[in-house]
Formats: structure tokens, sequence, C-alpha cells
């Protein structure tokens, strides 16, 4: 009795694609941008009021683009447990700031007066830029 193997088939190559680029505005559209920056110790508090923000947006009818996690800033501490004799005997504490970044594109007056008056947890910082 003879045994065939099965007969491998090579593929082509993937097509390589082409990376997706933001199509530039026309000259004659102003496209403006609400930056808005979200910080916090707690990262559960944080992301509840990036939601409340973007849930306002598209209430709004607003594009948003985000939420990008930025990296987290470590603030370490190191001191001596003792105050005078046990130099090698130390403590070590940490502050982690998370962070988010949200874009709006094109806001209307409505939609900035709404977040104006959103009601957020105490502990969370907003920073706003109009670019």
């Amino acid at each position: 009795m003879s045994t065939t193997a099965p007969a491998i088939e090579k593929k082509a190559p993937a097509k390589k694609r082409a990376p997706r680029v933001a199509k530039p505005a026309a000259k004659g559209d102003v496209v403006q941008k609400l930056r808005i920056r979200v910080r916090a110790y707690e990262h559960k508090i944080l992301d509840a009021s990036v939601k409340q923000i973007i849930d306002t947006a598209i209430r709004h009818d607003a594009t948003v683009l985000g939420p990008v996690p930025l990296p987290t800033e470590i603030k370490k501490y190191t001191v001596n447990r003792a105050a005078f004799v046990y130099k090698n005997a130390r403590e070590q504490f940490e502050m982690r700031i998370h962070k988010r970044l949200i874009d709006i594109i094109n806001p209307s007056g409505k939609l900035i007066e709404a977040l104006t008056n959103l009601s957020l947890p105490s502990g969370v910082n907003i920073d706003v830029k109009m670019m």
C-alpha cells in the first residue's frame, strides 16, 4: 500500500494595509476641539466620572474621541521608621495618579454649558482646553 501525504498549499503573502490617517479638513472648515484631561487617585471614581462626561457629550450629539488612558503618575516617598538609631529600617509610600484624556470635536454651546454644570465626585481633577 502506498500512502500519499496531503498536499500542502502555499499561501500568498498578506498585503500590507496602509495606515489610517485622518483626512485634513477643508480650508473653509474650522475644526474646534475640546480637550479634557481627567485626573484622580482612585481609578474607579475616575472611570465613573469619564463615563458621565462621555454620556453628556453623546446626549448632545457630539463626536467623542477617547477616553485615552495616559500613563499613571507614581510618586514614591521613603521615610525612616525610627527617629535616630535604626537607619536601615525604612518605609516606602506611593501615590498613584490615574489620568484619562477625552477629545470632543466641534462642541456646541449647549454641550459646554452642560459640562460646566456637571456634578462630579470629589477627588477628580479636570483640565479643559479649547484647541
